[in-house]
Parts: C-alpha cells; structure tokens; sequence
C-alpha cells in the first residue's frame, strides 16, 4: 500500500469511507457550530494554498478531493476564467483546501503538498495536472503515475516514497478535514465558500461572477 494501515484507518474514520464500516460520515457534523467567515478564515494545521491579495474583499475558499469528478470538472471549465478575471486581476483571493473522501485522494493531496514545499503557484499547478490527468492514476496504475508526475515535478523516487508514507502530513489533512465537517458542515466535494457563506456542489462561472460581482459592488 501507498499509505501505511494506520493511516487508511485514519482516512476511513474521517471521510466517506465511514461508511463502509457501518458509520455514517454525518455523525460527525451532528453538532457542527454553524460556520462564520472567521471559522472559515482559520487554517488548522497545514498553512493555506491561496493566490490572489491577502486584502481582496473578496475570498473563496474550495474544499475538493483530487478523485472527485466534478471537482476536475470545475478545475477544467470554471477555475480558469476564475483565475484570469478575478485572481489574476488582485480582485479576490482563491484559497484550495483538501477534503480527501478516499485514500488515493489523500495521496494526491499529498504528493502536491510535497512537490509544492509551501509555493503556492506550485501547488495549484501541480493540482491542475493531477485533476486533468486524474482517470490515468486514480483508475490504474496509481504509484507509477504519482511517481511519475513527482519525477517530473522534480522529486527523486525516494522522496516520492517517503512523501506518500509521511504519516504526519497526513495526520494535518485528516485533522483539517476534520475541522471542516465539525465547524463548517463539509459533507461533498466541491464545496465553496464566499466571503463565509457556503455554496454546494458544481457552480457556474456566470453563478460566481453574480455573487463577486455583488461583493465587489458593496
């Protein structure tokens, strides 16, 4: 295995995968406070990957799994012109956040922690490659493909290795995860937050520019 046992426990604990132990992953939000900007402002253990200004009126912050579909989908058709208009522009600041529902995602957002060592440009771009190529490694061949983007994102097989078997990064992920379904109700992937208030599941860039656009505007 990728990951260790421990660390599949972990993961199985605190995603979807609950619930083929007979738990269901709402057990967990049951008594969820109900989310403020503030709460989600706040990084847990792993520092945000953000770009755009720290002072944008403006911020959205993406919860996704890297094996989500929908959030590949929106990587590919929304995030771009997000990125031109809005990010690119200094308008609003666009922070990702992992919320892995199975242990190949936690594996994903690993080895982009890894390559990325905290450059956040990086980061989503090594993000990027993993959601347009996300049938190759998350259908088959899921080590070779990992390795193979970490080589060439410039990391020896070793250090591949050792990322996707670093039980404390992973530890940061499940405990960050985790602060996302007890305070802020994250239950699916993608789910976004505007200035703190939550939207659910595939929205379009007409739907995101409205509610920019009325932000900017007040």
């Amino acid at each position: 295995m990728i990951i260790t046992r421990r660390a599949f426990n972990t993961m199985l604990s605190l995603t979807g995968l609950a619930a083929l132990a007979g738990l269901s992953p709402l057990r967990f939000i049951s008594e969820a406070m109900a989310q403020t900007a503030a709460d989600v402002a706040k990084p847990v253990s792993l520092p945000d990957m953000a770009l755009g200004p720290n002072d944008a009126a403006v911020t959205i912050t993406e919860y996704a799994s890297m094996t989500c579909p929908h959030c590949a989908a929106f990587n590919e058709q929304v995030f771009p012109k997000l990125k031109k208009d809005y990010i690119d522009t200094g308008k609003i600041r666009y922070i990702f956040r992992e919320f892995p529902l199975d242990i190949k995602a936690a594996a994903g957002s690993m080895l982009s922690r890894c390559i990325a060592n905290g450059d956040a440009p990086k980061y989503f771009a090594v993000t990027d490659m993993l959601f347009r190529q996300q049938g190759d490694w998350v259908t088959k061949n899921t080590t070779e493909t990992l390795t193979r983007i970490g080589k060439q994102a410039g990391l020896t097989q070793q250090q591949v290795e050792a990322c996707l078997k670093d039980q404390a990064l992973l530890d940061k992920i499940a405990a960050d995860q985790k602060y996302a379904s007890d305070i802020l109700k994250v239950d699916s992937t993608p789910t976004f937050f505007i200035n703190g208030e939550k939207i659910k599941g595939e929205t379009s860039y007409e739907d995101f520019v409205k509610k920019i656009n009325s932000l900017l505007k007040s």
